[in-house]
């Protein structure tokens, strides 16, 4: 078993976390990364109410006594979100961890500290994340450039991003963005990670609740088929590459474009319908490069398990074999 900071912290048994995934993020997914002994996230605003977030929480409940968190994402939205709502809706359920991402989390950090919570601040540069530490959140998440959704506008790939996350900050903290195996695991444990976070590898799971097409698509891809939208407007997000994106790309680079001539095509409830009814060029859909890794299906069990079981094999295996030989060949 590969115990670190952050499984101590969390009390789970694999440093391995499903953060939270629009419209994926649900009660069937997350439990069974729970009942896998990682750590997986609802995702608060794909519930539509605060009521109905506690409804969900309650369902993923039913089905795993195992930790599990909330994800809220904080940030600026065509209609108004009710996020203190949200929050005393996690925090009357009885969530003992939440992920925050977003803006600065700093306005809930109170009332999340003064119930117990334990939080996990999604980052996307070093200096974001000695915020968030200064701030007293209990752990980081540090997504790399070639996580699915929003990246930052530093472009800096985790291969840099990790080992100064891991210089300068004093708290736990997991590697996001470019994760799905057991090469990736080992690779953020040396570079100084506590554990790593995966959401695009959890899409092709049998749990995941989106449509088998979806999944079929993040197999049959390769790491070159994610696109980057809104560049030009600061709001970076990596996406599935398929010809919505390219329209929007098209669009935003005209002279004088906005928002406002791309909204229709953005839009959630059809980024929605494209998970939910599989029509692949109905919209846009967050997809990391990590998909040229991704070559099957398996539930969320198996494919936790032999992630750990390879990292194991990995480390006692080809690293210590490579120590030993260099031990004998000094002799």
């Amino acid at each position: 078993m590969l115990a670190t900071r952050f499984t101590k912290m969390f009390g789970v048994d694999h440093p391995i976390v499903q953060g939270g995934m629009q419209w994926v993020g649900r009660a069937e997914l997350v439990a069974a990364v729970a009942n896998a002994g990682a750590l997986g996230f609802l995702t608060g605003l794909t519930q539509p109410t605060p009521e109905d977030l506690a409804k969900e929480i309650e369902r993923c409940r039913g089905m795993t006594d195992r930790p599990f968190g909330v994800n809220l994402t904080i940030l600026p939205t065509i209609k108004p979100v009710p996020y203190d709502e949200y929050m005393d809706a996690i925090i009357r359920s009885g969530i003992k961890i939440v992920e925050t991402a977003g803006n600065n989390p700093e306005k809930y950090i109170p009332a999340f500290k003064q119930a117990g919570v334990k939080i996990i601040h999604k980052c996307t540069a070093v200096r974001h994340a000695l915020k968030a530490e200064r701030l007293g959140v209990d752990a980081v998440s540090i997504d790399g450039f070639e996580c699915a959704g929003h990246p930052g506008e530093d472009d800096v790939p985790g291969l840099i991003l990790i080992p100064i996350t891991a210089d300068r900050l004093r708290i736990p903290f997991i590697a996001s963005g470019g994760f799905g195996d057991a090469r990736g695991l080992v690779a953020a444990l040396a570079l100084g990670a506590d554990g790593i976070n995966m959401g695009t590898r959890f899409m092709a799971t049998k749990e995941a609740p989106i449509h088998d097409k979806i999944k079929q698509k993040l197999v049959d891809s390769d790491e070159r088929q994610t696109a980057l939208i809104f560049r030009t407007m600061r709001n970076t997000a990596r996406v599935h590459r398929n010809s919505i994106a390219e329209k929007v790309i098209e669009i935003e680079h005209k002279p004088g474009s906005t928002f406002e001539d791309v909204r229709n095509f953005v839009a959630g409830v059809k980024g929605r319908h494209v998970l939910e009814a599989g029509e692949l060029d109905y919209g846009i859909w967050s997809a990391g490069m990590v998909q040229g890794l991704i070559h099957d299906v398996p539930s969320v069990k198996d494919l936790v398990h032999r992630i750990v079981r390879e990292a194991e094999e990995i480390i006692a295996g080809r690293l210590e074999g490579m120590m030993r030989e260099r031990a004998q060949a000094a002799e």
